[in-house]
Protein backbone atom coordinates (compact mmCIF):
# COMPACT_ATOMS: atom_id res chain seq x y z
CA UNK A 1 0.00 0.00 0.00
CA UNK A 2 1.05 3.49 -0.80
CA UNK A 3 2.04 5.83 1.73
CA UNK A 4 0.25 8.90 1.92
CA UNK A 5 1.51 12.54 3.16
CA UNK A 6 0.79 15.81 3.18
CA UNK A 7 2.23 17.72 0.12
CA UNK A 8 4.95 20.56 1.64
CA UNK A 9 3.25 22.57 -1.19
CA UNK A 10 -0.29 22.51 -1.28
CA UNK A 11 -1.07 20.67 1.65
CA UNK A 12 -2.94 18.72 -0.10
CA UNK A 13 -3.09 14.21 0.34
CA UNK A 14 -0.83 12.72 -2.16
CA UNK A 15 1.42 9.47 -2.62
CA UNK A 16 5.24 10.07 -1.48
CA UNK A 17 7.53 7.94 -3.80
CA UNK A 18 11.73 8.30 -3.01
CA UNK A 19 14.31 7.24 -5.76
CA UNK A 20 17.41 7.80 -5.89
CA UNK A 21 17.23 9.59 -3.05
CA UNK A 22 14.48 11.65 -4.62
CA UNK A 23 11.01 12.59 -3.28
CA UNK A 24 8.07 13.25 -5.29
CA UNK A 25 4.67 13.64 -4.87
CA UNK A 26 1.92 12.65 -6.37
CA UNK A 27 -1.79 14.05 -5.03
CA UNK A 28 -4.60 11.56 -4.88
CA UNK A 29 -7.71 12.30 -6.55
CA UNK A 30 -10.93 11.62 -5.05
CA UNK A 31 -12.00 8.81 -7.66
CA UNK A 32 -8.48 6.82 -6.46
CA UNK A 33 -9.61 7.21 -2.78
CA UNK A 34 -12.69 5.71 -3.11
CA UNK A 35 -11.47 2.44 -5.27
CA UNK A 36 -8.73 1.95 -2.41
CA UNK A 37 -11.52 2.59 0.01
CA UNK A 38 -13.72 0.16 -1.47
CA UNK A 39 -10.70 -2.40 -1.50
CA UNK A 40 -10.28 -1.76 1.96
CA UNK A 41 -13.90 -2.49 2.72
CA UNK A 42 -14.49 -5.85 0.73
CA UNK A 43 -11.00 -7.33 2.69
CA UNK A 44 -12.65 -6.13 5.78
CA UNK A 45 -15.66 -8.13 5.21
CA UNK A 46 -13.68 -10.97 3.82
CA UNK A 47 -11.75 -11.15 7.43
CA UNK A 48 -14.96 -10.67 9.48
CA UNK A 49 -16.76 -13.60 7.81
CA UNK A 50 -13.65 -15.47 7.79
CA UNK A 51 -13.71 -14.51 12.02
CA UNK A 52 -17.31 -15.55 11.89
CA UNK A 53 -16.92 -18.93 10.80
CA UNK A 54 -13.34 -19.35 13.02
CA UNK A 55 -16.17 -18.43 15.85
CA UNK A 56 -18.84 -20.89 15.13
CA UNK A 57 -15.95 -23.73 14.68
CA UNK A 58 -14.19 -22.90 18.41
CA UNK A 59 -18.07 -22.98 19.85
CA UNK A 60 -18.49 -26.85 17.92
CA UNK A 61 -15.13 -28.09 19.19
CA UNK A 62 -15.86 -26.59 22.36
CA UNK A 63 -19.34 -27.61 23.10
CA UNK A 64 -17.58 -31.29 21.71
CA UNK A 65 -15.30 -31.52 24.84
CA UNK A 66 -18.06 -30.52 27.19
Amino acid sequence: MSQVVLCPKCGGKSKIKEEDGVVSYQAIQDEEAIKKIGQLKKAMEKFKAKAEQLEKELEAIKSKQN
